[in-house]
């Protein structure tokens, strides 16, 4: 990954600059930023917890370092029960670094929450901490709102990673049950006299930090009282007889650096080496002089670095790793700027309301939108923000980590810095580093996104061979596939791209004999995992904790008038159902005759021009003013189109085509013309433009359904990508009748919503429940620099 951003850092006091040759830890270094750039993941799911018999929708954003992903194709979602069984897996083709979903909750669910798990074949290399992770609630109607009264631990981290007799340290806590929610605590810090030392003060859930200066010879104790009246000691162990601290202290410019060694070292802790890193990044790297003096201060400005975790790593003088400290640096350069505007409001039952997304940065985005009933909504522990700044970046669990994101207070930032003190980082494995051992990577990138992959076995010493192949999807759309196989039997030919399954017909070219006497075994590259996987996902706290029982109260509403209507429509007889048979389309009919596959379904607009009567010279001429947003200049082979900021696809009977061929067709020639609203994902290169499709007059020709064998071919099944329910925008006209109650909890999802230079502005229509007299909005997304946004508007 390159690097956007360069530093100037001015070191003070005696620390000297080295700028010789590159130490191994410092290639190492490099040698992963290059080789193993690490992918995150947010999801930005439609609400924070959901009844049974729900739909979750969701849409998943995915950085490598801070930029978009130009890795990975494919993204895996896993959802799990309560017990860790494997409910269902579901891949999607990602589309600018995002990708769409959604998951049905049964309706007999018991479980009160779904743990999600999503990740990309790249992420499989990295440790099981960075993959994404996230337990949503599920309400059942039974919801007790209680805190339990687990065990309390309290745990110690001596700032540095380690505590030095005869020096002074600043010792960070942090008290949690066993599930890792905070604790609130009292207690002392004691010495073997039980002498007090200092006592302990919850800063901001559960965490908090005393001094010590540890004496050689002399134990030292916590003793403490949890909120339950639970009393326990906690040894402070492992203090170093000989070695060296690092405090760091920032404000919004600087960071305040302090290293203090013990009196007596050896020649290794008095030449000491500090490297300042950053996203695989080294910022600076300097010489320690500490042979004179046991302590040493720096200045390093930090007003100009990128917003996220800043390392600090102390080594002797032989480079091996003495102390570490994280720091996190928000200069809101992580931002890009936009502005959610109402048109016109009403909280009026079945109301409609507008909105418009304005982004005033020139930038491609690329955002999703939710708006859902403000009632049984709490505010998110999770947000785009703190899951790739933050969450992503830390082992362990961090309560509401999007509450550090909320504001710039110095109350807030040095409740950060709690947070960085008291989990987990490390990201290099210095010993290993020092060892010259780079990354291990077992599982590869994708070269495209879906592939024709497999064995042939039964076909020794048969010469050069090639596999014929026939793809026939459900709505009997075809496409032919050639893959050579290799000496040892394999093949692949990347590159495709389908939902649900395809029927394969397979023989052997020219030797039509094998054909029935080998056996080929395919799959469409993808990970798979098994029905029967159990997972042990790694205990999470209990995530009804602490939710507003007047939103559970809004919960269960729902969840009621859900159930009654699923029981009205279970106990409704016949003589209560008026069968109204819809008769067809012509554009339907048109539809189903011509278009296939990825072009039979999708966001768009229809044109039938089988009537003869189109007076246009050619095909842009027609379609000039007949798609909003699509803009047509010239005519002919000269024609440019633009919609949003992009050009569209064009595609003739299916097959790609361009401007100059299609400007040739004589107009009456063109039977059916479908326009695919951006983004078209049946588009290789991305459809962020959308797709134009022309179908040619057949004739005689007819379309018929059904998959039907290929003669003297042998067949087998693949599995393509999932497929997932479209959101359902109801549009009520002006005095339209209401026969049901509308209880929808989500009132609009839109996972892609997006503008750029030419298009900034984005439109939201919607219309209000029956019952919704608050709705929050949420905007989430990312530009084509890798920079976020999130927005929240309450309408009441």
């Amino acid at each position: 990954m390159k690097s956007s951003f360069r530093f100037f850092i001015l070191i003070l006091f005696c620390l000297t600059s080295r700028f010789g040759k590159a130490q191994q830890i410092d290639s190492m270094i490099t040698a992963y930023a290059e080789g193993f750039p690490k992918e995150k993941i947010h999801i930005h799911f439609d609400r924070s917890r959901y009844n049974i018999g729900d739909t979750v929708w969701y849409k998943v954003y995915l950085l490598a370092v801070n930029e978009l992903s130009p890795l990975s194709k494919n993204l895996y979602v896993e959802w799990y029960d309560s017990t860790g069984a494997l409910i269902k897996q579901t891949v999607a083709p990602l589309f600018q670094s995002t990708a769409k979903g959604s998951f049905e909750i049964p309706s007999t669910y018991s479980g009160s929450f779904l743990h999600v798990k999503a990740f990309t074949r790249w992420m499989l290399n990295d440790e099981d901490a960075f993959i994404y992770q996230r337990n949503i609630p599920i309400n059942r109607g039974i919801f007790m709102n209680k805190k339990n009264q687990d065990p309390t631990q309290l745990v110690l981290f001596p700032e540095g990673g380690k505590l030095v007799a005869g020096t002074v340290s600043r010792v960070a806590f942090k008290a949690i049950n066993k599930s890792g929610l905070p604790v609130k605590i009292k207690g002392y810090l004691v010495d073997d006299k039980n002498t007090i030392i200092d006592s302990l003060k919850i800063v901001h859930d559960g965490m908090g930090m005393v001094v010590l200066k540890p004496m050689p010879g002399v134990q030292y104790q916590v003793n403490w009282t949890d909120e339950f009246g639970v009393k326990g000691t906690t040894p402070i162990n492992g203090i170093e007889k000989v070695g060296a601290v690092l405090t760091v202290r920032t404000n919004n410019e600087k960071a305040f650096l302090m290293i203090e060694r013990s009196k007596e070292v050896n020649e290794s802790f008095k030449q000491m080496n500090l490297l300042v890193h950053m996203n695989q990044q080294i910022l600076y790297k300097v010489s320690v002089k500490m042979a004179e003096k046991t302590f040493q201060r720096a200045e390093i400005p930090i007003d100009e670095l990128p917003t996220g975790i800043v390392q600090f790593s102390l080594f002797t003088a032989d480079w091996m790793p003495v102390a570490e400290r994280i720091v996190f640096v928000n200069n809101h350069l992580h931002e890009f700027n936009a502005k959610l505007n109402p048109i016109y409001t009403s909280l009026d039952k079945r109301a409609k309301n507008s909105l418009e997304i304005v982004v005033a940065d020139t930038a491609m985005t690329n955002m999703s939108v939710s708006i859902t009933d403000a009632g049984i909504v709490s505010k998110d522990e999770h947000t785009i923000l703190s899951d790739f700044l933050l969450s992503n970046e830390l082992r362990g669990y961090i309560h509401n980590p999007a509450y550090y994101f909320t504001s710039d207070a110095d109350s807030i930032t040095s409740r950060l810095d709690l947070v960085m003190m008291t989990n987990g980082w490390r990201k290099f494995n210095w010993e290993k580093l020092r060892a010259g051992i780079g990354p291990q990577l077992k599982y590869m990138p994708e070269q495209g996104y879906l592939s024709l992959k497999g064995n042939v076995f039964g076909a020794k010493n048969a010469g050069d061979l090639q596999l014929n192949f026939i793809l026939a999807a459900k709505d009997s759309s075809k496409n032919m596939v050639f893959a050579s196989v290799n000496p040892d039997g394999s093949f692949e030919q990347p590159g495709l791209f389908f939902y649900d399954t395809v029927k394969v017909y397979y023989n052997f070219n020219s030797k039509s004999k094998l054909t029935s006497g080998a056996q080929v075994k395919v799959h469409n590259g993808l990970l798979r995992k098994e029905p029967s996987a159990k997972y042990n996902y790694p205990l999470l706290p209990s995530v009804w904790a602490g939710v507003d029982s007047l939103s559970i109260v809004k919960m269960n509403y729902f969840l009621s008038e859900q159930e009654r209507l699923r029981k009205f429509i279970a106990s409704a007889t016949l003589s209560e159902v008026i069968v109204r048979a819809k008769t067809k389309s012509k554009t339907e009919i048109l539809d189903e005759t011509y278009a296939s596959g990825l072009f039979s379904r999708g966001d768009g607009y229809s044109f039938d021009l089988t009537d003869g009567a189109v007076t246009a010279m050619d095909i842009f001429t027609y379609l000039q003013g007949r798609v909003a947003g699509l803009q047509i200049n010239g005519m002919g082979a000269s024609a440019t189109l633009n919609w949003r900021g992009q050009a569209p696809d064009l595609y003739l009977n299916e097959m790609r085509s361009d401007v100059s061929m299609v400007s040739s067709l004589p107009i009456n020639d063109i039977a059916y013309i479908k326009v695919f609203r951006p983004p078209f994902f049946g588009s290789g290169g991305g459809g962020a433009g959308g797709a134009i499709v022309i179908y040619t007059k057949k004739g005689g020709e007819s379309n018929s359904k059904g998959n039907q064998n290929v003669k003297g071919m042998e067949s087998t099944v693949l599995g393509g990508y999932s497929r997932f329910k479209e959101f359902y925008n109801p549009v009520y006209e002006k005095g339209s009748a209401s026969y049901d109650l509308d209880s929808r909890t989500t009132l609009y999802w839109n996972p892609y919503i997006l503008t750029n230079k030419k298009s900034p502005r984005y439109k939201i229509e919607f219309y209000n429940n029956d019952v919704s007299k608050k709705l929050q909005v949420v905007v989430e997304g990312i530009n084509s620099e890798g920079k976020m946004i999130r927005m929240v508007k309450l309408l009441e």
